[in-house]
């Protein structure tokens, strides 16, 4: 406590000095410096920010270099150092990833039903916060001063609450604002009890799951059509599919997937995502991952998408579809089905395609001005976004499950946006190498 005080003391007694050599007509604008300095330490402070030994170092450096530029008449250098002082001092605290934890967070995943997203809280880049017991976690981010939850927790459900609990003490200490990116239902009743902050959460829906039910899903019927006569077209052209554990891929087939994944649309080397998603594909980093392969009747690899499991492989959630630029019509498709029936014939009971963002302004008819607009927007945006292409993809499965929603205050709308964003669409930097295991043979 004396370094924080001492170092509060300090941006405070250099905002004074600025103000005090001034003479009473030219003290407009650092009073307003003054004002400015205590006014971001006092949110700083309020936030619960921790004043650590570097953040009191370098805005000690900072009230030096101020000192100096005021001694050499240099005003303006004065005033932002002195405001850098004052920002740096209750600069939010950031947190290094735990990709050491997967041993203790896999288990946890896989025992972890009902729910697409839980694989995705082993990606490499996030932290984890754990019930008493270690039985349940909440995977989560640091940035911006934000803790960003990916998904529900994962684990024995008895135990969210407790771990829900922990992460909302965590932030309390560390002087973060708590963010939720795609809670369910159930688990947005858990933290709306919470308030980390005294405030209440808002809690915004964005879109659904889109899940195929593996026991009930055929391709019989009129709503199918389309989906069958593209798988039909792959059978047609001699096309075939193979399944196997992403660990046990070797070395040729592994060069063969790289190339088509550099040579698609999408980038191998820098992937994206946060909520759905998990780095290093090909690299058998994570365990429960499985890939489908397409072949043409030469066997030139077309196309292979990446499933991550949880569950004991009771979820199987799709993370990346790679196909080369000329693969034949339908290859997607036919993979998509092609692990469906794998899922069916191996335990799985939901398959997940994807996470659906406002479904409902496609789902129905525009009903008002407001409503038009935003498909109009979406429609003329999906060229970039293709969220209108996934929703009518992800229709041909009736794979509409159910919703997701963004926990937020509503003081921190504008940032969060802004920090949600840069997450969602922010570059994973993949570290490719060849797999380690070489076996040729999967199931």
């Amino acid at each position: 406590m004396s370094v924080e005080v001492l170092a509060v003391a300090l941006v405070l007694a250099v905002g004074w000095l600025a103000v005090a050599v001034h003479g009473p007509e030219h003290r407009a604008l650092p009073t307003a410096l003054a004002a400015a300095t205590v006014l971001v330490v006092l949110r700083g402070l309020r936030l619960g920010r921790p004043v650590t030994t570097p953040h009191a170092g370098l805005a000690a450096l900072a009230c030096l270099v101020a000192v100096y530029t005021q001694a050499h008449g240099h005003a303006t250098g004065t005033y932002l150092a002195v405001l850098v002082a004052a920002a740096v001092l209750v600069w939010p605290t950031g947190a290094p990833a735990e990709p050491h934890l997967l041993p203790v967070i896999w288990p946890l995943i896989d025992q972890t039903r009902g729910d697409p997203l839980a694989p995705f809280a082993m990606d490499r880049q996030k932290r984890y916060v754990f019930s008493a017991d270690a039985t349940a976690a909440v995977a989560y981010r640091v940035r911006a001063g934000f803790a960003v939850v990916s998904g529900d927790p994962v684990g024995d459900r008895r135990a969210y609450p407790d771990a829900i609990d922990a992460f909302a003490q965590l932030c309390r200490d560390r002087g973060w604002r708590p963010l939720v990116l795609a809670a369910s239902p159930r688990c947005a009743v858990l933290w709306r009890r919470r308030q980390v902050r005294g405030r209440p959460w808002w809690v915004v829906p964005i879109g659904h799951d889109a899940v195929v039910e593996v026991a009930t899903f055929t391709l019989h019927g009129r709503g199918k059509r389309n989906l069958r006569q593209a798988v039909q077209r792959t059978h047609n052209a001699r096309m075939t599919t193979t399944v196997l554990p992403e660990a046990d891929i070797t070395a040729a087939l592994h060069d063969e997937l790289l190339a088509v994944a550099r040579g698609s649309t999408k980038s191998i080397d820098a992937e994206r995502g946060f909520s759905m998603m998990l780095d290093g594909t090909l690299t058998s980093r994570y365990p429960g991952t499985w890939l489908i392969v397409a072949r043409d009747h030469t066997g030139g690899v077309q196309g292979f998408q990446r499933y991550a499991t949880a569950g004991a492989g009771s979820e199987v959630s799709l993370d990346l579809p790679w196909r080369r630029s000329d693969a034949p019509n339908g290859t997607d498709e036919r993979l998509t089905v092609g692990m469906i029936d794998w899922a069916k014939n191996h335990g799985g009971q939901r398959l997940s395609l994807s996470f659906a963002p406002l479904t409902d302004i496609f789902a129905t008819d525009p009903d008002g001005p407001a409503h038009r607009l935003a498909r109009t927007v979406l429609h003329a945006a999906d060229g970039l976004i293709k969220l209108e292409s996934l929703y009518r993809y992800v229709r041909k499965y009736d794979a509409l499950g159910q919703k997701r929603y963004v926990l937020l205050t509503p003081v921190d709308l504008l940032p969060a946006l802004v920090v949600l964003l840069t997450l969602e669409f922010g570059p994973h930097h993949s570290q490719l190498r060849r797999p380690r295991t070489r076996r040729t043979t999967g199931r």
